[in-house]
This record gives structure tokens, C-alpha cells and sequence, in this order.
């Protein structure tokens, strides 16, 4: 079949054309049903602020939305009461690369990477009120500061070390070359007296001993063994021991299967008070299961110290070649070179414990002055110490006993206790 062509009018075909175009165009160019436009999120909101150390960032109209405020807040809150060693956490806007801590406006630790937490050492502040504050940096400089938080700081020694070195004078020691570990550490570390006393004319070792545990020699004025002078009066230990302090007193070179009445290897009983006071000592009886559970050999002390079984209260005495007391038959004929290592270490075992750590206090003293009623040296080391610090104030072995009482809160104060200035001029917190 032969198909002829259209009957219509070329400007009738040529109109239909143009309409089928302008509908094609109209429908967006496709074929297919109408679909639900793609939503697109807006750009960020600002709040029309000035953005410190950079570019308005894009789609900043200045327009009125707001967005929640970016802030910098600590994991403290007001009113709490700390002590020792205290995490703190900042918790920042998005960007930050930096955050100062500050107590008392004073940056004491800076943290350059999230997740932004600090260990604040309160040991390093005195007790009493303080704020805590921390300043959030950004990469461009932005700087978003936190609310400051008021605490109070608490800290207490909780632990006491007393070591009795033996018969020298300070200016003995005191810059002496057979010193360098008191000298170069103990005395940098520590707070130290320039005028601590052993008691005017008390001579020789052990009324000074009776006096640091009693407060008086006791009409001890030799250096007679337990069995010559039994002392029932009231002294430091029992009233430790009645308040449920727990104490010991390590002894080198005893044995520990006794209690040690008597010398033996370069151990003297005359170094170790409380085993005259018969409370202690079961009435001079060896098998006293108090006196031998409460006087253990020094070699013990490492072990307690690192299992945390070490008592509140530990009177340490080294034998007699490493107290200083003599030179003959000891590690060198120079008895206080001898003394200064065995110092060097025996402390540290001591300053690394958590006892000592979380509230301990070491206090290393010599027994009596060799030259006549002058200084013989006292250094206190702590967290709490004033590191470095050289005391002026007149003190004495009653000092010691009493500042012991404040510690643990016994009483009565004993003997010359009662009217002693105790060793707050140390410390930075005291008791």
C-alpha cells in the first residue's frame, strides 16, 4: 500500500511540534512521574559573631540563629573537699587542641592532646580553700575558659618514719664531703632545723632515747640494758597501742625469734626505747608475744613497705656501725660516710611507698650533740614539706614526741611534749 501524505496544513504540523517541545521542557526533562525534591541540609547556623584568629566560616550571614554555647566545665564541682592526688577532667568544645589546668591562677599542668585529664597533686597547696579553673585552646587561638571551681584541700600525714642516726653535731655534718646524699639530697628534698637540741646536759644515748619516747629520761642517766631500769610510766607506744595505732619498731641486725633485751651483732638495746617500758617488754620476758609482734628486724621493713602492711608509726634504728656511732669494724673507718650510705638507701625504699606518697612523713634525727649542748641536725621530708626550707625556730626532741601526739591525736602530751613547739615551721600543712 502506497501511503499518501498528510492531509494537514504545514503550519498546523509545525504548531504541534513546538507544543510536544514546550511540554518536554516543562516536565524537566524526563519522562518519568514526579519525584519528591532531594532536601539538602542548610549551612551551619552562627551567631553572627566575630570568630577569633580566622575567616568567617562559609554561609556566615550574620543572621540571628544561635547555636548552644560552646563551654569549658570541670569534672570538680564546688564545695569538694581534696587530698592526695586528684584526677581532673576538662570537658571541651569541639577543636580544642590544648587546655591549661590553673589553681589559683597559676598554670600547673598543660595537656596537648585529648583526652584532656590532668593529676592535680594537692600536696603542693596548702590546706584551705583554692579554685581550680581551665582554659580550652583551639588551633586557631580561640580560647574557651571554664567556670572557676572552689575546693578545699585536706591533707593529713597519716604515716610517720622516725630514723635515729647517732653522737654528732650538725656543723659535723652540714656540708661535710663524707655527707653528699644529706648534703646533695636529703636536705634539697627536705625541711631541715638549724637549732634542734637534744635536751641541755642529757647524756649519753639512752635517756635521750627514753626522752623521744617519753618526754623525760626517767632518772636514766646510763646506758644500762632493760633489766636495769623498768619503766611503767606512761610513753608513746602504749598510748599508740591503747588508741589503735598501729606501730613497730625495726631493729637491725636482731633476729626476731625474741624479744631483744639484750646486744647482739652490732644491735644494742640502749638504741630501742620501747622495749624498757614493761607494757612492752612482758616484765623482761624473751617469749613476749607483744614485744616480739611489735619489734621486728629492719630487714622486714622492705617488705611492708612494698605489701602496704607498713604500721602509722615505725621508730627505725641501723646498727651501730651504720648510725654513725662507731668506726671499727664497719664498712670505713669514716663513720659518718657510713651513716650517709646507708641513708642513701634506706630513704628511698621509704619515699617510694604509698605510705609515704599519700601522707607519710619521714623524720631523721641524730641522738645527742658530741661537742657539748650545740645543734645536732633534724631533717623532715613529706609531700607536705616545704621542700629546701632551713627552720630557725628553736626545737628539741620533745618537739618530735609531741608533733607524733598531733599526728595520731593521743594524749596526755608527755613529759616536755606538754610544753614544746611542735615541727609545724616544716611543713606547708601541719598535722
Amino acid at each position: 500500500m502506497h501511503l499518501r501524505p498528510s492531509s494537514q496544513p504545514a503550519f498546523v504540523r509545525s504548531l504541534a511540534v513546538l507544543f510536544a517541545a514546550l511540554a518536554f521542557a516543562c516536565s524537566g526533562g524526563s519522562t518519568q512521574s514526579p519525584q519528591t525534591p532531594t532536601q539538602f541540609p542548610p549551612p551551619p547556623a552562627t551567631d553572627g559573631g566575630t570568630v577569633t584568629g580566622g575567616d568567617q566560616p562559609p554561609g556566615n550571614d550574620g543572621g540571628s540563629t544561635t547555636p548552644p554555647v560552646r563551654t569549658t566545665t570541670l569534672s570538680l564541682a564546688s564545695g569538694a573537699v581534696v587530698a592526695a592526688a586528684v584526677p581532673v577532667t576538662a570537658i571541651v568544645p569541639d577543636g580544642t587542641s590544648t587546655v591549661e589546668f590553673r589553681v589559683d591562677g597559676a598554670v600547673v599542668s598543660t595537656i596537648a592532646a585529648a583526652p584532656f585529664i590532668t593529676t592535680w597533686n594537692t600536696y603542693s597547696a596548702a590546706n584551705g580553700a583554692h579554685t581550680l579553673a581551665a582554659n580550652a585552646i583551639a588551633a586557631n587561638g580561640t580560647i574557651t575558659a571554664s567556670d572557676p571551681v572552689s575546693v578545699t584541700v585536706s591533707n593529713h600525714i597519716s604515716h610517720v618514719f622516725v630514723i635515729v642516726m647517732e653522737n654528732h653535731d650538725w656543723s659535723e655534718i652540714k656540708g661535710s664531703s663524707s655527707a653528699p646524699y644529706i648534703n646533695g639530697t636529703l636536705l634539697v628534698q627536705g625541711a631541715h632545723a638549724e637549732k634542734y637540741m637534744n635536751v641541755p646536759g642529757l647524756h649519753p644515748s639512752l635517756p635521750n632515747y627514753v626522752w623521744l619516747e617519753s618526754g623525760n629520761n626517767q632518772g636514766v642517766w646510763d646506758d644500762g640494758g632493760p633489766s636495769s631500769h623498768k619503766l611503767t610510766v606512761p610513753h608513746l607506744t602504749g598510748l599508740l597501742e591503747k588508741a589503735g595505732v598501729s606501730w613497730k619498731s625495726y631493729q637491725e641486725d636482731i633476729p626476731g625469734t625474741n624479744c631483744p633485751l639484750d646486744p647482739v651483732n652490732k644491735y644494742f638495746p640502749k638504741h630501742n626505747p620501747a622495749i624498757y617500758f614493761t607494757d612492752i617488754n612482758g616484765n623482761l620476758n624473751y617469749n613476749s608475744t607483744e614485744c616480739i609482734s611489735h619489734v621486728r628486724p629492719y630487714t622486714e621493713l622492705t617488705h611492708d613497705l612494698e605489701t602496704g602492711t607498713v604500721p602509722q608509726y615505725s621508730f627505725i634504728t641501723p646498727n651501730i656501725c651504720d648510725d654513725m656511732h662507731d668506726n671499727s669494724g664497719c664498712q670505713s673507718s669514716d663513720a659518718i660516710k657510713n651513716g650517709d650510705t646507708w641513708l642513701s638507701q634506706a630513704v628511698p625504699q621509704i619515699l617510694g611507698s604509698s605510705a609515704y606518697r599519700n601522707g607519710g612523713a619521714l623524720f631523721i634525727t641524730w641522738d645527742e650533740s658530741e661537742g657539748g649542748d650545740v645543734p645536732i641536725g633534724f631533717i623532715a621530708l613529706s609531700p607536705l614539706i616545704k621542700s629546701g626550707y632551713t627552720s630557725q625556730v628553736a626545737l628539741s626532741h620533745s618537739s618530735t614526741l609531741r608533733s607524733i601526739e598531733e599526728i595520731f591525736g593521743v594524749t596526755p602530751m608527755l613529759g616536755g611534749a606538754a610544753t614544746a613547739t611542735d615541727l609545724g615551721d616544716l611543713f606547708k600543712s601541719f598535722p
